[in-house]
């Protein structure tokens, strides 16, 4: 018996909702980005000419792909209901490359346009390394303790992205103050708003009325946002690889942020996935983590430098109906929106303040995520990954003009904060290891660590032989007393288990 071949439809009606969803989404993303790099003093012509057409570029490669591989199963299981996976910049990675990689690089180096190239050379690495990571993902998911990891992200999550962001809320209270309200109100109250429109986007619409009303926003801002349309041609550069050498030199600590923010963004894949499979569509995980590295690296070459990723939202997707066509549909939007500049327009109307109150909230989010993800058990590795990210804040926003005064405050603040994102993940590694009482584990990661000070991944400004020898001494004197705590526990038991035993014998007989 031969079987009729199906027909699954390029769009369908069930896609409108879902387009709209999933545009809502990227939409918030590419505005927040463009807002959050001109506050950060970066110049229209690399935000608008470079960074938004290289990010519509990975959001167009990821969504067509996607659309490609949801046609594949239709046909392979011979079903026309299945839903192409939701696909986008991941949001927490943003914040991360935001204000963990670009940020730091650009109070570095004192150039935008270097510090643009150095977060494109991080951003095409990273794609890399989700690409390698999609063949071994799930052997370093199950060797990186997870409050470790998560601890480490929610110290930047604090800092630069939720308490970076509140300065900025506070900056025009009456604006800042009023959206802050409403986020609380609608996002973590869980209160509707008028006509039911989104709690983010109702605090950008008032925060942006009450911003031009009390002429902190002048009109002469929705002139610039009109003059800021225009084409944006898509243009391939060099920006990636030029960023290399800057990114292996004197800014190597920023590839302590890499490993852990790409492992968790292939790990948000696989979980998203793993949700859509639940739902009814199974996706391959590896193949969707080689998409996410690809794309992130295709964006790049564009000018792009923000990793992309499964959402999530595709499991609301599918709840909708939708097939494919939603996803095509988002790429072709996007696509025209950053060439058009109606992204750079939007940027230039909504003020900085009534955006900030969103990533305060996404911050605290990654914060509060850090803690219910793991075991209370846990809660003091998650806590003391957070910290060294408090030095690394101190470091990168004051260092430079006036170190006189991170000194005067503690000497220990600059190389805390040197490799902090490595120093935070050991820490909190170590002390997982010491709540499980795995002192051969603790012993491992402290090893780890006086290597990774030995050669100047830690503690130290750059890489060198012998670049931090105090930290690499204080690291091995640690194993060491590892080693100790795992003999006296090995003693422990040998004494234990033979009164055990006698005491299970005498209660047999």
């Amino acid at each position: 018996m031969t079987t009729k071949p199906i027909h699954y439809p390029l769009y369908k009606r069930e896609d409108t909702d879902a387009f709209f969803a999933l545009f809502q989404n990227n939409l918030a993303n590419f505005v927040i980005i463009a807002v959050t790099m001109l506050g950060m003093g970066f110049p229209a012509s690399i935000v608008f000419g470079k960074v938004i057409p290289g990010a519509a570029v990975a959001v167009m490669a990821g969504n067509l792909y996607y659309a490609y591989m949801a046609k594949r199963l239709a046909v392979k299981e011979n079903r026309t209901d299945v839903t192409a996976l939701s696909y986008g910049i991941s949001t927490p990675v943003m914040f991360v490359f935001l204000f963990g990689v670009l940020a730091p690089a650009n109070a570095l180096t004192g150039d935008p346009e270097l510090a643009w190239k150095i977060a494109v050379a991080a951003a095409f690495l990273s794609g890399l390394i989700e690409a390698v990571v999609s063949l071994s993902g799930n052997w370093v998911r199950d060797h990186l303790p997870r409050a470790a990891m998560l601890g480490a992200l929610a110290g930047v999550a604090i800092t630069f992205i939720a308490g970076e962001m509140l300065f900025n809320t506070f900056s025009i209270p009456v604006v800042g103050l009023v959206a802050l309200a409403i986020i609380l109100v609608g996002v973590v109250g869980k209160i509707a708003m008028p006509f039911n429109i989104p709690a983010s986007l109702f605090a950008v619409i008032i925060g942006t009325a009450l911003a031009f009303a009390l002429g902190y926003q002048s009109p002469g801002s929705i002139a610039e946002g009109i003059s800021n349309m225009g084409f944006y041609p898509i243009v391939p550069s060099l920006a990636a690889f030029e960023g290399m050498t800057y990114l292996f030199g004197a800014l190597i600590g920023l590839l302590a942020v890499l490993l852990p923010i790409t492992l968790y963004n292939a790990i948000e894949t696989m979980n998203n996935v793993d949700a859509m499979a639940a739902a009814g569509d199974s996706y391959d995980v590896r193949e969707c983590q080689a998409v996410d590295g690809t794309g992130t690296m295709l964006g790049a070459i564009f000018g792009g430098l923000f990793p992309t990723t499964v959402y999530i939202a595709t499991v609301g997707s599918k709840q909708m109906g939708a097939g494919r066509g939603y996803s095509i549909l988002n790429a072709v939007v996007f696509g025209a929106a950053a060439v058009t500049g109606v992204i750079a327009a939007l940027a230039a109307i909504i003020p900085l303040a009534a955006i900030a109150p969103i990533l305060v909230f996404v911050g605290l989010s990654m914060v509060t995520t850090a803690f219910q993800s793991n075991d209370k058990k846990y809660y003091p590795a998650v806590a003391i990954a957070m910290l060294p990210y408090f030095a690394n804040y101190v470091m990168t926003r004051f260092n430079n003009g006036a170190g006189e005064v991170v000194a005067g405050i503690s000497e220990g603040i600059v190389p805390l904060g040197q490799g902090a994102m490595f120093t935070a993940i050991l820490l909190g590694a170590m002390t997982v290891a010491i709540i499980d009482r795995n002192f051969k584990q603790a012993t491992i990661f402290s090893l780890i660590a006086a290597f990774l000070s030995f050669v100047g991944f830690m503690h130290a400004p750059a890489l060198a032989v012998n670049a931090a020898p105090d930290y690499a001494i204080g690291y091995v004197l640690v194993a060491v007393f590892f080693v100790y705590c795992a003999y006296k526990q090995a003693s422990a038991q040998e004494v234990t288990e033979p009164a055990l035993t006698k005491t299970k014998q005498q209660v047999a007989s």
